[in-house]
């Protein structure tokens, strides 16, 4: 008994000793590990950072796979506008489980408004394939093929998020405008990315009339509202423009606002930074701004580079989302959730179709993703938060 208590008696007095060990096996393992892995290492314990994440990816491999996860053309009218979401349906009464199928519909006049609508028509039976062949289109804009990831036989059809007032699948046109609803914030940030960190960094390093010109005119562009000046470049744009030229030029007026706040940030840092042993040794050796600027300063905060990218692109998004539902950005032919949510401008469309605001919760979906990967790489990016790590 008095030797299993003095056993217990050594064990607790090594219980610190064990906890100054571990400790000291984690101090050795964060110094073995990079910038980058000790970034990655806190961020994934931001559980909504991580959710974030996924469905960034999830959105942007939608955005790659457009055409093979639409079972209908997204420009083709299928002759039944406002259509509900079809039901899928795996259990029938009679048959009692089976493959999961639709049915079809067919038109009746309403008495009252006197309207065509379209009701389900139970005695038409629509099983769903997977893999199916259907319109034509380049995979991955490489080779031609028509398989689609699933679809029905003729003379059915499959609207999973309904039509719309002209009796489009809106469920494939959704999928469609994912792709130039996530391009144009990536473009667009990307310019402004550009355009911050070299005037940023012109602004800190040559300092004198061209630091004086260059936070001028980031004072007046910040003195305008945002959504009047991209209305007013927009509505600037010529109307017989192509839809590609339209939609470059939608980003770079996306552009013009969203650099100012990245070029204060960085003429501040390299204002800072300057001041270091390693960029007055440059200097010293002759160095070229442009070379202390890429090779020196902007390594040294490219955290906040990415932490940036992710926090501004849903601002890009919402602001091509704007103009697109004002009627001043993207035009159709070209489809984007902005475009799409043209139709539920009007309380009786919303009424009538509710379905017609489903690419609105795409808008959202990705916007709330963004930010939420922005909170946990601002959080794991934070060299402040690493010392009490």
């Amino acid at each position: 008994m008095y030797m299993s208590m003095d056993t217990a008696g050594q064990d607790l007095k090594q219980i610190p000793a064990l906890d100054a060990k571990l400790r000291e096996i984690e101090e050795l393992e964060q110094k073995s590990l990079t910038q980058w892995q000790l970034i990655w290492r806190d961020f994934k314990k931001h559980r909504l950072a991580v959710v974030g994440l996924v469905v960034v990816c999830l959105l942007y491999l939608i955005a790659i796979l457009g055409e093979f996860l639409t079972p209908h053309d997204p420009l083709v009218r299928m002759g039944l506008p406002n259509v509900p979401p079809s039901k899928i349906h795996i259990y029938e009464p009679e048959t009692g489980l089976q493959r999961p199928f639709v049915y079809g519909y067919k038109g009746q006049r309403n008495p009252r408004t006197l309207k065509m609508e379209y009701v389900v028509d139970t005695d038409k039976k629509f099983p769903i394939y997977f893999f199916v062949r259907g319109y034509k289109y380049k995979f991955l804009g490489l080779f031609e093929t028509d398989i689609h990831l699933f679809g029905v036989e003729e003379p059915g059809y499959i609207f999973l998020f309904g039509t719309d007032t002209l009796g489009r699948d809106l469920y494939s046109r959704t999928i469609m405008g994912t792709r130039i609803s996530t391009t144009v914030g990536l473009i667009s940030i990307f310019f402004s990315l550009i355009l911050g960190l070299v005037l940023g960094g012109m602004s800190a390093l040559l300092g004198g009339t061209v630091d004086m010109v260059i936070q001028r005119i980031i004072e007046i562009l910040l003195c305008i509202p945002s959504i009047p000046l991209w209305m007013g470049l927009s509505a600037a744009l010529p109307r017989e423009w192509s839809p590609l030229a339209v939609y470059f030029s939608i980003t770079i007026i996306l552009a013009l606002q969203g650099w100012v706040h990245v070029a204060r940030v960085v003429r501040g840092r390299f204002l800072a930074l300057k001041e270091e042993q390693f960029v007055l040794a440059s200097e010293g050796f002759g160095a070229s701004y442009w070379y202390i600027i890429f090779r020196h300063l902007i390594p040294n905060f490219i955290s906040y580079v990415i932490v940036n990218i992710t926090v501004s692109i849903p601002g890009a998004i919402l602001g091509e989302t704007s103009l697109s539902f004002l009627g001043l950005g993207l035009r159709p032919p070209v489809i984007s959730w902005g475009v799409l949510l043209q139709g539920a401008q009007n309380l009786q469309a919303i009424a009538e179709s509710p379905w017609l605001m489903i690419p609105g919760l795409f808008v959202i979906a990705l916007v709330l993703s963004f930010n939420f990967m922005g909170d946990g790489l601002r959080d794991a990016a934070d060299p402040y938060r690493a010392i009490g790590r």
